[in-house]
């Protein structure tokens, strides 16, 4: 009983007052994970934090991807307008070594880094900090600091001008935003010394050939040859001017224009015999789109008039956008193996044209007076999509549209969708804005949009893959027709929207192409399985400065980008330009892109073809002056015509 109340005791709370048991300490509160998992509201705490963590992941994603696209633009822009010779896949070592060695230092493989020469040590200020003097040494093309660093004179033209205005580059050591320094603040005679001083280094180098583009007016509908006395007299002063040759478009609009597998070619025969009369070289064209007639003297030519009637019952053999409007530019890639051509297939269409030519004028191919087929593989005989259709309302410097929507197209998206496991992905994207959009007026091309999401990427990389493979097969059987013979393939400047993230005019032409990704790569790849010239068209801007300032445009880097890609894989390169009627700094320009300036593997242009926007007898003096001063510098001869 006593042991009993003993345990009572113990049992019993203490009064109040009672201090013989310490008192337990507050129970701390509960946080983070902790908190989660206990009671009262935990789930609702979870659940907002775990969506927390996810919306700082997303965000972290974007912070690398913004810091890659700045990495990207900084090599493109030391590449191009520094002539740093960096590898494809360059880091920051590389980047701050080609700094170094531009300043004068010594940078060893394994890092070590040293002064040249203690004179080039006591030529740098010693109010300028280390890391600046490299940046300025970096920038000395900049001709405010002239007295504080040597530029080296052998740095091409390229290097220097209006590209630091025009980059917004800021510095208040090394760089100046005054337009004293730019390019259009220079006076004639400053031009002509410059093309004088360009003119003297080109004396002795490579030759690179000039070709003419002729009229598509010469020849009409029936395959007649228009006015011969006109063609003569047009030949007579290419051949004054010294060019090498000339290129024709051979139409398949017009050869096989009104039945299938009915070939005549007795207007180019014609054609042919007179150019052979005046020893020219002769490049010919498989032209398979249309023309529509915008340059001077050219004629509006369809394609076959028995293609138009196919199309009439059947408007899916034609490229289609998102609201169902067709281009009857050039046929569908979706029918290259679809027999919907009576009987025939988009590929085989192609095949057999290019086989009756080789048959027809096997004799000038044997002889050597055709000096290469250039194969039409898109719009305007490009390699990409319709996607800037003019007749559909498209204005410089819209986006443009995808062109995947008829069903042969809808039906190949389809197929790759499931075999990627994701039949909901095939479709084409419904917030891609329109022909003229901007691309920070969409949801899938502004920054951080929808074209780099697991569905834009997917999408974009068959739209991409699409192109390529319609070039594969129709090269494939160039190849066959025409073996032993350069084949040509020409390539578009797509410019503008250049130096945004998404690149989204490059991308609806078919160029899978953002700051993320090289999207020439793929294609240059292909071309040099078929050893073709690549052919780039380095159009001229269609814009005045402000407005193509507006569009990002940046036709300089995209054929720094083109060019180098096409070299490193070993295909010879070609370019093809439209010449104004004031060309002096345009030559300049070509000169630059012709023969780059200090390339130790001194790569150059294998021909130039440039399309006059008027007949060559239509020049004045000055002007034919200018142009055969351009074509001696081409031809790597000594000239200084240009001073006089």
């Amino acid at each position: 009983m006593e042991m009993k109340q003993d345990l009572d005791q113990q049992q019993s709370p203490s009064p109040a007052g009672d201090h013989d048991f310490p008192v337990p300490p507050p129970q701390r509160r509960l946080r983070g994970f902790a908190a989660s998992v206990s009671g009262g509201g935990g789930g609702a705490v979870a659940t907002k934090g775990r969506k927390e963590r996810e919306r700082e992941k997303e965000r972290t994603k974007l912070r690398e991807r913004h810091r890659r696209a700045i990495t990207s633009r900084m090599l493109t822009g030391l590449r191009q307008y520094g002539n740093f010779l960096l590898p494809a896949r360059a880091d920051m070592n590389d980047v701050l070594a080609a700094l170094a060695r531009e300043a004068g230092w010594i940078v060893q493989p394994d890092g070590t880094t040293y002064r040249q020469s203690p004179a080039l040590a006591s030529s740098i200020p010693a109010d300028v900090p280390p890391v600046q003097f490299v940046i300025c040494s970096f920038s000395a093309y900049n001709h405010t600091q002239a007295a504080l660093l040597r530029i080296d004179e052998t740095l091409s033209p390229a290097s220097f001008g209006s590209v630091v205005a025009e980059r917004n580059i800021k510095n208040d050591k090394c760089a100046s935003t005054s337009p004293v320094n730019s390019r259009e603040s220079f006076e004639p005679d400053q031009l002509n010394r410059e093309h004088a001083h360009d003119n003297a280094e080109c004396a002795g180098t490579s030759y690179v050939s000039i070709y003419a583009l002729l009229s598509s007016g010469m020849m009409n509908t029936y395959c007649q040859l228009v006015n011969p006395v006109a063609v003569r007299q047009e030949l007579r002063h290419l051949e004054s001017l010294n060019v090498d040759g000339v290129i024709v478009h051979c139409w398949w609009g017009v050869v096989e224009g009104w039945n299938p597998g009915k070939y005549d070619w007795s207007g180019y025969r014609d054609l042919f015999n007179i150019i052979r009369e005046f020893k020219l070289k002769l490049q010919v064209v498989m032209a398979f789109h249309e023309s529509g007639g915008n340059s001077s003297g050219d004629i509006s030519i369809s394609l076959p008039k028995w293609v138009l009637e196919i199309g009439k019952d059947n408007q899916d053999i034609f490229f289609t956008d998102r609201e169902g409007r067709r281009s009857t530019e050039c046929l569908s890639w979706g029918i290259d193996k679809a027999r919907v051509l009576r009987g025939r297939t988009g590929v085989e269409v192609c095949y057999d044209f290019m086989r009756s030519f080789r048959t027809e004028f096997s004799d000038l191919i044997e002889s050597r007076f055709i000096s290469a087929v250039e194969i039409g593989l898109g719009a305007s005989g490009e390699l990409k999509y319709p996607s800037f259709p003019e007749r559909m309302g498209w204005r410089y410097p819209g986006i443009g549209e995808f062109q995947c929507y008829d069903k042969y197209m809808q039906k190949n998206l389809r197929l790759a969708a499931k075999a990627r496991g994701h039949l909901v992905w095939a479709r084409g994207p419904d917030n891609a804005g329109h022909y003229n959009s901007r691309p920070d007026e969409t949801r899938f091309f502004c920054d951080k949009g929808d074209y780099d999401s697991y569905y834009g990427r997917f999408f974009l990389h068959w739209y991409a893959q699409t192109l390529i493979d319609h070039a594969d097969q129709i090269l494939s059987l160039t190849n066959l027709a025409f073996e032993g013979i350069e084949i040509v393939v020409k390539i578009p400047a797509i410019y503008w929207w250049y130096r945004t993230s998404s690149h989204a005019a490059e991308l609806t032409a078919g160029f899978h192409n953002p700051t993320n990704q090289d999207g020439y790569a793929a294609v240059f790849d292909m071309l040099k399985k078929h050893s073709v010239t690549m052919k780039f068209t380095s159009s001229q801007p269609q814009a005045c400065v402000q407005i193509n300032e507006g569009a990002f445009a940046d036709p300089e880097a995209l054929s720094w980008q083109v060019l180098n890609a096409a070299w490193e894989r070993g295909l010879k390169v070609a370019a093809q330009s439209t010449l104004p009627r004031h060309a002096r700094d345009t030559y300049i320009k070509i000169l630059q892109i012709a023969k780059p300036k200090n390339d130790p593997d001194c790569h150059h242009l294998s021909f130039f073809a440039y399309n006059q926007q008027f007949p060559a007898i239509e020049m004045q003096r000055e002007m034919i002056s200018d142009l055969c001063s351009f074509i001696k510098t081409m031809h790597g001869e000594a000239n200084d015509d240009i001073e006089d």
